[in-house]
């Protein structure tokens, strides 16, 4: 898989083939000054992290797997749950606290969009350790 930041540039590309065959956690593919696009893959039994952004809107979709969305305005209290699969999509206020679970048979594979850009360009994360590991630095 190319592992290129295409932004600031334009960029078109297969969206759902990209984010299926992405094989890392959390891969960046382009970065603007007011957006940015991940794309994900999340291990069976595994989430993306309870976190929030307070300055980040963000939109998810799911292209293949099923996840447990939770999310509300604390982190002790995630009031807001639903379960979500392919082609089903998220949005993330700013400020909420937040955390997808795959509570699927496969791998959870998602694309997200932030705005504005949350992660350094040309992030590559292949783990969801190495991603918390950074985090914490």
């Amino acid at each position: 898989m190319d592992t290129r930041d295409y932004g600031p540039e334009p960029y078109v590309t297969d969206i759902e083939t990209l984010t299926i065959e992405n094989p890392n956690y959390r891969t960046v593919k382009w970065t603007g000054s007011h957006l940015q696009m991940t794309v994900m893959s999340i291990a069976v039994g595994g989430e993306v992290g309870l976190e929030v952004h307070p300055d980040t809107d963000q939109f998810l979709r799911i292209e293949q797997g099923t996840a447990k969305v939770v999310m509300g305005p604390k982190k002790d209290d995630l009031s807001f749950e639903e379960t979500a699969g392919e082609d089903f999509a998220i949005i993330v206020p700013a400020g909420t606290w937040h955390n997808i679970l795959n509570v699927g048979e496969d791998e959870l594979k998602l694309y997200a969009l932030y705005a504005p850009p949350h992660h350094a360009h040309s992030t590559i994360q292949e783990t969801y350790e190495i991603a918390m590991r950074e985090e914490d630095d």
